[in-house]
């Protein structure tokens, strides 16, 4: 069973509860945020605007780290290719790309951002870029019974209107990526 917390209930079982929250100030800000995205974001990515998280439980015992190494070894070739889309649309407007959207080794895993915060319960990476900062989050905790539950919450900070138009044009593969990882984490 996959779990979103972000509001919506799909056919493939998936189902989701979203949060708003807003800051006032002189302008007034609303961010989505999940639960979860709303308790670590004070410490992991402060002024963080937008956070989901998927979870699902395995039957399978393991770490955080085999977590990540079921999560990016063999992507669906649909991952990379949308990937490679993403870097040859975003390249002119002076935003981060990588040779490859996998290109990253880390440790013994293969991982496609920078390792930023490791335990054997929780890794966490994630990178800066001129129009949005984000985290991901790869959680591990023991089941009720044998096997593991996985979660991964995305935290993002969007820095200004180009980062939130480059958020709301991503979210629909953001999606359909992270939704497909976690299942395949917990196959």
């Amino acid at each position: 069973m996959l779990t979103s917390k972000m509001g919506l209930t799909s056919k493939m079982g998936l189902t989701s509860k979203m949060g708003l929250t807003s800051k006032m100030g002189l302008t007034s800000k609303m961010g989505l945020m999940s639960k979860t995205g709303r308790a670590e974001a004070p410490l992991t990515l402060p002024g963080a605007g937008f956070s989901d998280t998927y979870s699902g439980v395995s039957k399978d015992t393991f770490d955080a780290s085999a977590a990540l190494t079921r999560a990016f070894a063999r992507p669906p070739r649909w991952i990379g290719t949308l990937m490679r889309w993403r870097n040859v649309i975003v390249r002119p407007f002076g935003l981060k790309t990588g040779k490859d959207a996998l290109d990253q080794v880390v440790g013994t895993e293969q991982a496609p951002f920078p390792v930023l915060e490791r335990s054997s319960r929780r890794i966490v990476l994630g990178t800066d870029d001129r129009h949005l900062d984000f985290r991901l989050i790869v959680e591990t905790d023991p089941a009720a019974g044998p096997g593991t539950r996985v979660s991964c919450t995305t935290l993002v900070r969007p820095h200004n209107p180009f980062g939130w138009l480059y958020l709301l044009t991503i979210m629909p593969f953001h999606k359909l990526i992270v939704a497909n990882t976690v299942r395949r984490i917990v196959a």
